[in-house]
């Protein structure tokens, strides 16, 4: 795996099971997959020679993260390199001007986009009405890349940035949805259950699965159109597909990620399958396991951990496994830094429970974790 971040270091743990072989390439020794891996590379994701060195000693490469230069990726696959996902499909997630563009000819309803590079045409693009979304049309992650503009000063602070962006409507939906589903190379597919996310700031901060309310409809709706895009862009592995659900109930697509992705961080627990194993099933041609809940009728909640403005966690640790003794910690291996993400926390509720009460536990284990009180946001 290429990127030593926590999803490589969650996929080590889910190779343990499979009896796989699992080797990063991380960009220095103290990242976290690094850090618990006993096989890990240090080399940069953009350099080709260090990228091509790192493969030469793998049967299947595949990413944590979807940065590696096109021009990398297609080298290796010249030279005879199983790249999972393959350049052809990764485009579509390091462009996001390709992947709006691919996706509207697929008859995927997106968003309304077009690329603009000056106030006056962002202005056009958005009929005189604020606000407009712009986004980097390469590089965004975790909210990184995406503005809302509410006034051409604003639009023209992103311009002043020198970045290539295009403009989106602004969507007034009434949640957001993930689609979370795997392909292999054999053509095999699985979908598990449509999830609802908690975005604040543009950062994950709690996922509920499956979403409450959703209709089946809706939901089996969601599971095609993820599944269609993942045969249509030749995905393997996994893809998660980031959705809006309108007021009226219609969903859009509004992101892509091909790989383990924070929306599935909640199947370690909750799922008969977790999204780490399934990915490495897929990339490696296995069987596809059960996207299947653990427990019938239950719903698990995820809560991303952040870092506060005290480093030292430790006892605030043991208090939040003593109050809930249910509550599943994960931490990254990651310097406390305020906001960043460190961890999560996942609640796996029992049948008949409330997916209110499962959520409160889930934000009061996460908010002591940053804060030291269950109160904090």
């Amino acid at each position: 795996m290429v990127g030593g971040g926590q999803l490589a270091r969650m996929t080590a743990q889910a190779a343990i099971g499979l009896g796989v072989s699992f080797r990063v390439l991380a960009g220095s020794a103290s990242e976290s997959a690094a850090l618990v891996s006993h096989d890990a590379a240090v080399g940069s994701h953009l350099s080709l020679a260090d990228v091509a060195s790192f493969a030469s000693q793998c049967d299947v490469i595949t990413f944590d993260h979807e940065h590696v230069p096109g021009d990398i990726l297609i080298a290796l696959e010249s030279s005879g390199v199983l790249v999972r996902p393959g350049s052809a499909a990764l485009r579509f997630t390091q462009d996001k001007l390709a992947m709006r563009s691919r996706l509207t000819a697929l008859g995927v309803r997106c968003p309304r986009y077009a690329p603009v590079s000056s106030v006056a045409g962002i202005e056009s693009f958005g009929g005189g009405s604020w606000p407009v979304v712009l986004k980097a049309v390469s590089g965004g992650y975790d909210g990184k890349g995406v503005w809302v503009c509410s006034s051409p000063s604003e639009a023209a602070e992103v311009l002043g940035h020198g970045l290539s962006v295009l403009a989106e409507e602004f969507v007034p939906f009434r949640r957001e949805l993930a689609a979370l589903v795997a392909r292999s190379p054999s053509g095999q597919g699985a979908a598990y259950p449509i999830v609802q996310t908690v975005q604040v700031d543009g950062i994950c901060r709690e996922v509920i699965a499956p979403a409450p309310g959703l209709s089946s409809s809706v939901a089996e709706a969601a599971q095609a159109i993820a599944l269609r895009i993942a045969s249509s862009l030749g995905v393997t592995g996994l893809l998660a597909v980031e959705l809006f659900e309108t007021p009226a109930g219609g969903l859009l697509v509004n992101e892509l990620a091909m790989r383990p992705h924070n929306s599935g961080h909640w199947t370690i627990e909750g799922a008969r399958t977790s999204q780490f194993e399934q990915h490495l099933r897929a990339v490696l041609d296995l069987p596809l396991g059960s996207c299947g809940p653990a427990c019938a009728g239950g719903f698990t909640v995820m809560a991303n951990v952040l870092g506060g403005a005290d480093p030292d966690i430790y006892d605030r640790y043991l208090h939040v496994m003593a109050a809930d003794p249910a509550v599943k910690v994960h931490f990254y291996g990651k310097q406390v830094r305020s906001g960043r993400k460190i961890g999560h926390v996942t609640i796996a509720g029992s049948a008949g429970d409330d997916v209110a009460q499962v959520r409160d536990r889930a934000r009061r284990a996460a908010s002591y974790l940053r804060w030291g009180t269950e109160d904090g946001d």
